[in-house]
């Protein structure tokens, strides 16, 4: 690999407590001295934390996918709408320029490069070792910056498998070149590296101001995820035991490091799931293993760094930034309120029916307590600390404390309500801004944190934006999650059951009908499915969907490998029974369309104006009942009540989700197998004319042939 930087920029890091936030200097053009000086050692590792961090930005080569509406999550259920990877009317492809960049971005430019962020890892782990520092100090610094090497590393492999693994810094030259390592030693690499860096945090202690600050536990909850990816059919076409045997006494031990200093959040009750709504509002608390703070400081320059995620999710109504939609598929999806899959489900077959009735015209009733903490829909309560009709004429909403959504939607014209396409306008001021269902999860209620981590704005679709809450990318769910996978892939699936009743168990479901989880599970197949139905649950809407549905084939169960051009027959998957969807009773992504849920006025109800005093059923004077309100233990009894009130004035509509195409017939998602390992980008190639192109993609350094680079070798 050829690196052509200039310098090294330091920058303040912002991502953890209070005094990390605080301003600091910026080091351009260091020299050696700076490692020699504990402050100025500890600026260069915040650098690091500064660009490696996840944050609330759409995924790209800097950041992952955190659960925003990119092209990583909206090829997935959670989603409406064309996602990059899912578009069945373009196939990416370097010449065309349509292949994104998660491998090289921008030349020339430490701070916009995958590996300008690597050099100045590399160069800070020399820098540290080399200085004057006391070992003890030395150990604590550059424990944390393997981390993050490792976790750089990890996002590039996750992408392309085997790259230039490259441990120190390069000198710049014409020649300087790196090949690309196999995807095993890429591994091998990145597990060393978060071994280095769990021995040595394994006795670090930091203050309480320096919390969110990389620790063993984080190390060794990352190892996991890198462990399960490489057992994955991914990397694992053939299922080979031993690498799940190995992962699984690996991650066994790690676990008793993890489970010593970390465990799932229950709150002070568990009222409707509110202990896993609060995960994500409580700062501190014992399930945040690898976490990216943010505050409520508005100004930059004085150390502020907010969280985009709470205004983007809040109605327009709140003054937030107009909601998040999710589909009709990701709604459907979720367990029943005994924990079994909806009757009218066909995607996990190998695993329980419930034995209550779904209604998919009313979606909300006798669900998985997590439903009612991932969406929101009209009748429900969604308070806030603010006042926003303090500022806008006509809303509704004069004190966030009291905040109900009401986002039913009526017709201008008759012929419309049956329209999928067509849009009507909805109560309460929202009108055309109307979401038909709103994504929820991870919220700042007011009914579960009554010190919100934001400060509220007064300012139309800013309300929301000066907000503290943390982003966690890794949390002892997942820990749990993925050693239930590992237990399961070797062979050992009742002990799996027991970290998927632990999860169950937080989330409501009890012991009397074994947490609501299918009675065949000692079956490994119904056993994985299980695993990967309640990582679908668990994380929506966090950012790890995509990620799972590519490590397990899940497009098309890897039966369309040889559709690439140049694949080798080492890329067939012969583990799993040669279908990983097969395998697990799992509908294929590949042929899906994703629609939109809505709710609309009925009868003489259903036609009126456009304007929030053209609510009909205002004008006709019906009364609304009482909105859910979480907080509450007789959540049935809303439910019925609410019911009750919908089969009045309220009638389900499917909308528009994904595209039609010109004939406006409905189109279906399509994932080209290439897409498992992704080629490099025309720019990248430009810039390192030695590296080799992955197989299935364009080498525009060799007239467009295809590539030769094997992923898997």
């Amino acid at each position: 690999m050829k690196l052509a930087f200039v310098g090294v920029s330091i920058l303040a890091f912002t991502g953890c407590s209070d005094e990390f936030l605080q301003d600091k200097k910026n080091y351009d053009n260091i020299d050696t001295s700076v490692y020699d000086d504990y402050d100025g050692a500890l600026s260069r590792v915040n650098d690091i934390y500064s660009w490696c961090l996840p944050d609330d930005a759409d995924a790209n080569w800097k950041y992952n996918c955190t659960g925003n509406a990119d092209d990583q999550s909206k090829s997935t259920e959670e989603y409406a709408g064309f996602g990059l990877f899912v578009n069945p009317d373009v196939e990416l492809s370097v010449i065309s320029g349509t292949v994104p960049d998660y491998f090289h971005n921008q030349a020339n430019n430490i701070q916009a490069s995958v590996w300008g962020r690597i050099r100045n890892i590399n160069d800070c782990i020399e820098g540290i070792l080399a200085g004057s520092l006391s070992d003890e100090q030395k150990n604590v610094l550059v424990g944390q910056v393997y981390f993050f090497r490792a976790w750089c590393y990890y996002q590039l492999v996750k992408w392309y498998g085997g790259v230039p693994i490259i441990k120190e810094v390069q000198e710049i030259s014409e020649d300087s070149y790196t090949p690309r390592s196999s995807a095993k030693e890429c591994i091998e690499f990145i597990v060393s590296d978060l071994d280095k860096s769990a021995e040595l945090l394994k006795n670090a202690t930091f203050s309480e101001s320096s919390y969110g600050r990389i620790t063993a536990s984080a190390a060794l909850a990352l190892k996991g995820r890198v462990l399960v990816l490489w057992c994955s059919p991914l990397f694992n076409r053939a299922n080979d035991q031993s690498r799940w045997q190995e992962a699984y006494n690996t991650m066994k031990t790690d676990f008793e490091t993890i489970s010593a200093n970390h465990a799932l959040y229950m709150g002070t009750n568990n009222v409707n799931a509110s202990a896993f709504a609060g995960v994500f509002t409580t700062v501190g608390n014992t399930e945040m293993v690898f976490a990216t703070l943010y505050n409520n400081i508005s100004d930059a320059e004085d150390g502020g760094k907010n969280n985009n995620w709470e205004n983007s999710i809040r109605p327009r109504n709140t003054l937030g930034g107009g909601g998040l939609t999710p589909s009709k598929n990701i709604i459907d999806l979720f367990p029943m309120a005994d924990g079994g899959v909806p009757t009218t489900s066909d995607t996990y077959t190998k695993l329980t029916k419930s034995a209550i009735a779904y209604n998919e015209e009313r979606p909300f009733l006798n669900r998985d307590p997590r439903f009612y903490r991932t969406f929101a829909f009209p009748g429900v309560r969604w308070a806030f600390s603010g006042s926003p009709s303090t500022t806008v004429s006509d809303d509704p909403c004069s004190d966030g404390k009291t905040y109900e959504l009401w986002n039913y939607v009526w017709y201008t014209e008759a012929a419309d309500t049956a329209d999928a396409t067509k849009g009507g306008y909805a109560a309460d001021n929202l009108l055309t801004n109307n979401r038909g269902m709103y994504v929820r999860k991870r919220t700042d209620d007011l009914d579960i944190n009554s010190t919100p981590l934001y400060s509220y704005l007064g300012t139309e679709g800013s309300g929301f934006k000066k907000s503290g809450a943390p982003i966690i990318e890794i949390r002892y769910a997942e820990v749990l999650l993925n050693m239930a996978e590992a237990a399961c892939g070797a062979g050992q699936p009742s002990e799996a059951v027991q970290y998927l009743q632990q999860v169950r168990e937080r989330a409501g479901y009890t012991a009397a009908n074994n947490y609501g989880l299918s009675a065949n599970l000692s079956d490994q197949a119904a056993c994985m499915s299980a695993i990967l139905y309640e990582r679908q649950i668990e994380f929506a809407y966090e950012g790890k969907r995509f990620d799972d549905l590519r490590r397990w084939l899940l497009f098309d169960g890897g039966a369309n490998m040889q559709e690439i051009a140049g694949c080798p027959s080492t890329w067939t998957l012969t583990g799993w029974n040669g279908n990983t969807c097969d395998y697990l009773g799992f509908k294929p992504i590949n042929g899906q369309r994703r629609d939109l849920v809505e709710f609309r006025t009925t009868g003489e109800y259903a036609v009126s104006g456009k304007t929030v005093k053209d609510d009909p059923l205002v004008n006709a004077g019906v009364e609304r009942c009482a909105a859910i309100d979480l907080s509450k233990d007789n959540l049935d009894e809303q439910l019925e009540e609410l019911n009750a009130w919908y089969d009045k004035y309220l009638v389900y509509k499917k909308k528009k989700g994904d595209a039609y195409d010109q004939s406006q017939l409905e189109e279906y998602m399509h994932f080209f197998a290439k897409y498992y390992f992704l080629g490099f980008t025309q720019g990248a190639m430009n810039n390192d004319v030695q590296i080799e192109q992955t197989i299935g993609w364009e080498d525009t350094n060799n007239g467009g042939a295809n590539g030769t680079f094997d992923p898997l070798n």
